[in-house]
């Protein structure tokens, strides 16, 4: 690829969404609220990981960073649900992927 061409803007999307997967922690949160179809608040996935508070919270600022998921303050707690639009976004994207039907 020369350097004057750029990525087109599905491979971004598909690296900022693989980016977002590339920890367990994230996949497991992202598998539990696609599962559950509802929203939770962030303190109750801490008795559930084996990561601590603060490093729950960098994992949900990677996943709100690429659109995975939205978060909704009330002070003091944030409750988090999925995009539903970026999530089905995403489940396209990378479902062409590995069908290798990018162009």
């Amino acid at each position: 690829m020369s350097k004057t061409k750029k990525f087109s803007s599905e491979v971004i999307e598909i690296a900022r969404f693989a980016k977002a997967l590339s920890h367990p922690a994230r996949v497991y949160i992202l598998m539990k609220l696609s599962v559950m179809n509802a929203c939770f608040y962030s303190g109750d996935l801490v008795e559930e990981l084996p990561i601590a508070r603060s490093t729950l919270s960098q994992h949900l600022k990677e996943l709100k960073y690429a659109g995975l998921i939205q978060g909704e303050i009330n002070p003091p707690y944030i409750k988090y649900c999925l995009n539903f639009e970026n999530w089905e976004k995403a489940k396209k994207l990378m479902n062409n992927f590995l069908q290798n039907r990018i162009q």
